[in-house]
């Protein structure tokens, strides 16, 4: 695939980011765009692999060196074709995914990997600036009802095949808005709102229906969803945050991040939020608990927002910069990952944990922290307080960014009698719930993830719903599977 030789030839390149003066004054994407010419460049460092491994690090199982070889041939409404055959929504993948593709490409093995991620943005903007991605709307319909609790990349995913396929879809919603995790979970830095509106108005002239403002369990209940629909998908994501109950946590300035995060996104949308509730960091010393992605976005709104100082604590050892014996190719590798909103200013440490939190007049003013030594017992890592290590660190807002615990029990899900699995997630067999009728997909089906796999989980479990309505599906299945 691609030019034969031309891994050889090119060298991975990847698009120039605004400078972290200018962008930090807005709220805007930060990548420039990379000329098409060089894309087709990027394109034909895919190599005629033999086993493109890239397929089996993708979640979809995206054909990653078909559309390499036709972006390399400037044939780009035919690579949109082919990546849209495996992925309803390349536009956010091509965003916000962590690339596992790119991880397991061949390439990496001793050089730099193909840009997968980069091509495939540039792929689906090339197919909206083109007018190629338009409504597909079904030839005929089966009088078949479907509705899906959730709007986030699951739900969506669900949704539109399941229209594809012929059946009336309504998404229900318990924001303002339709989107989810894409429309309030990710800063617009990393995913502009203007990207999800436009796919938005694409499911809509397929026949999806959206009701938003409408908290099902409370707002419409189980028994009026199964009388009004043949089937119910519950993709309701895993909304629980980990919490930290620590002495002092009950302060004020201590929050979660997803009650920190959506507030901003609301008022780049124009809201306008209530004094008494809002959170910001303008001013602020400002302490990030986690050092995943969710932390990543805390640490680079707060710096929008005009934080004083912001650190990023990790519980965890510090990662190795470059792969070990221990996570070889095409394993996805636990390494030290910096993203642009590190860029962007701040103070980074691992293996430390929080002890207590205190403060003056019931606000937070401080970490008391100690350091930790990481030792192996067999399989196991064990973690020790190193004595002596405490210290102490100043903090105005302290925002928990500790990963999330699976979906809520209570509301629908307790309503319709769902069992739950040993994690806490909704239990399911192909999808199906033990509840008949009643499918689940996403995070809500497996727990905590990606974006990508929820693209994945919610065609699967279109597809799921389609044989149990009509008897069997002509939906495409995954290439992974």
């Amino acid at each position: 695939m691609g030019k034969i030789t031309g891994f050889l030839e090119f060298e991975r390149e990847t698009p120039s980011r605004r400078a972290v003066e200018e962008r930090l004054q807005d709220w805007n994407e930060f990548e420039l765009k990379l000329p098409d010419e060089k894309l087709q460049m990027q394109g034909a460092r895919c190599m005629d692999c033999g086993i493109p491994f890239c397929h089996k690090g993708c979640p979809l199982g995206n054909l990653v060196p078909d559309w390499n070889d036709l972006v390399y041939r400037g044939r780009w409404r035919e690579a949109g074709e082919r990546l849209h055959s495996t992925n309803n929504f390349p536009e956010f993948t091509g965003r916000v995914c962590p690339a596992p593709c790119e991880e397991a490409c061949v390439l990496n093995i001793n050089n730099n990997p193909v840009t997968i991620k980069l091509i495939e943005k540039n792929i689906a903007e090339h197919g909206f600036a083109g007018g190629w991605i338009t409504p597909r709307p079904p030839s005929r319909h089966t009088g078949k009802r479907v509705a899906v609790i959730g709007s986030g990349p699951a739900g969506l995913a669900c949704a539109q095949q399941l229209a594809r396929a012929g059946h009336e879809v309504a998404v229900f919603e318990r924001a303002d808005r339709i989107g989810g995790l894409l429309r309030y979970g990710i800063p617009d830095f990393k995913l502009e709102k203007r990207i999800v509106d436009r796919r938005l108005e694409q499911l809509h002239a397929e026949g999806v229906t959206f009701v938003t403002n409408c908290n099902v369990g409370s707002d419409i209940h189980g028994d009026e969803l199964r009388a009004r629909f043949d089937a119910i998908c519950l993709a309701l994501g895993a909304t629980r945050p980990r919490d930290l109950p620590i002495p002092g946590r009950e302060l004020a300035g201590v929050h979660f991040a997803m009650d920190y995060l959506p507030q901003q996104n609301r008022r780049n949308a124009g809201d306008t939020l209530d004094p008494a509730t809002a959170i910001t960091a303008r001013g602020k010393r400002v302490v990030v608990l986690g050092g995943g992605d969710t932390g990543a976005d805390c640490l680079g709104t707060a710096n929008r927002q005009g934080a004083r100082v912001v650190h990023q604590l990790e519980l965890l050892p510090r990662p190795p910069e470059a792969r070990t014996a221990e996570m070889p190719w095409p394993q996805w590798p636990m390494i030290l990952r910096t993203s642009a909103a590190h860029e962007e200013g701040v103070r980074r440490d691992w293996s430390v944990n929080t002890k207590r939190f205190s403060g003056e007049n019931g606000r937070v003013k401080g970490l008391h922290i100690v350091r930790l030594d990481w030792r192996r017992d067999g399989e196991r890592a064990v973690m020790q307080e190193v004595p002596g290590s405490e210290f102490e660190l100043e903090c105005d807002l302290a925002l928990l960014a500790l990963g999330f615990l699976g979906p809520e029990a209570d509301g629908i899900c307790a309503e319709l009698g769902l069992k739950l699995d040993a994690r806490g997630n909704i239990l399911a067999d192909n999808y199906r719930t033990t509840v008949p009728g009643v499918f689940t997909a996403g995070d809500a089906r497996r727990g905590q993830s990606l974006v990508v796999w929820a693209i994945w989980e919610g065609r699967e479990a279109a597809r799921a719903i389609d044989t149990y309505l009509v008897g069997e599906t002509f939906l495409p299945a995954s290439p992974n599977l």
